[in-house]
Parts: C-alpha cells; structure tokens; sequence
C-alpha cells in the first residue's frame, strides 16, 4: 500500500456544512474521489431510508418532522469511518447534529454569498424551503440565523466563489493534511 493511501486513511472524516447551493455535493464528491473513501449526502440517505422525497417529507411532515429524521441520519453517519458526508442546509440548526459533526470529523463550512446560491439554485424544485414567492429574501433570511451556526461548527472555512469544485476539493485536503487539529479524530 502505498504511504499517500494509508496517510488518506490517517484523516478524519470530512463533513461539509453550508447553505442550498454551496457545492457541498458537488464538492464532496471530488473530495471523495480523491480520497478514495464513499461519499455520502445526507438528504440522499434520507429519501433512500424513508423511500420519500425531501419535499414529501416537508409536506407531510413539515420541517420539525424531517430535522428529526435527519438529526438520526446524522447521528448513524458520524458513526462511520472514511467517509466523506454533505449535509443538507439546515443540519446545523440542531444542536445535537453539530455536536456530533464537530466531534467525529473534521467539518468544512463552504461559504457561498447570496448570489451565488440563488443562481446556483433557481431552477431547483427540490428545495422545499425556496418553493416562494421571494427565493432571494429567503436564502439571506436562512443565511443571517444559519451563517452564525455553520461557523460554531466549522474547523475550516472556504469560500465557494474562488475556484472550481475540484480546486476547493484540493483545496480543502491540503488544509486537513496540514492543519495538526485534525489528527484528534
């Protein structure tokens, strides 16, 4: 085995935290190929559990029903071992799920401005919380109260709007390899 896969092994887990339209899986799966690990996206994992979409559940359910799902999620997939996991948007707004993603990985918070996300989001109906009248005010109302939360969580902050998803990826891994933090998980 060569020294460069066994010292991919030697890294944490990474978990990608930030706003609709960050990158996160985009992102996540670059870093995941370069690591050689599974990727996973939370919100896939949960539509895969329930057999439900996103917007189902938040229809059905509403957003209190689906944090709930997704606190579980979370809670089994910080469990597992060289992974590479996106989370969705609003992961960070239980304290549980930040909890247990700043204490079993290392957590990345992809920084996108608001005008970013809302190009990067538009056309996208599977995004329960941007089914309105005013996506934009929406997306800087999420970003005032979550922006606060992502940054509690976070060991590195990146911003998204400088570079390609594969830049960010090397990026990113450049920064876990070299930060000594990351060796405690």
């Amino acid at each position: 085995m060569s020294s460069h896969s066994q010292n991919n092994r030697d890294l944490p887990n990474i978990y990608l935290v930030g706003s609709m339209g960050a990158g996160k899986t985009t992102v996540g799966r670059y870093l995941a190929e370069l690591l050689n690990r599974p990727f996973i996206d939370s919100d896939h994992e949960i539509e895969t559990r329930t057999g439900a979409s996103i917007p189902w559940i938040f229809e059905k359910e509403g957003e209190s029903g689906f944090r709930i799902r997704e606190q579980a999620v979370i809670h089994d997939l910080t469990q597992l071992k060289n992974i590479v996991l996106a989370t969705g948007g609003g992961a960070v707004t239980q304290s549980e799920n930040r909890y247990n993603l700043h204490r079993r990985g290392a957590v990345v918070y992809l920084y996108t401005p608001v005008e970013i996300q809302l190009i990067r989001t538009h056309r996208d109906r599977n995004r329960p919380l941007l089914q309105v009248d005013h996506p934009e005010q929406k997306l800087r109302d999420l970003l005032q109260v979550r922006d606060p939360l992502y940054r509690e969580v976070a060991h590195f902050i990146v911003e998204t709007n400088q570079g390609s998803a594969r830049d960010l990826a090397q990026k990113i891994l450049q920064l876990i390899r070299e930060n000594p933090l990351t060796a405690k998980f």
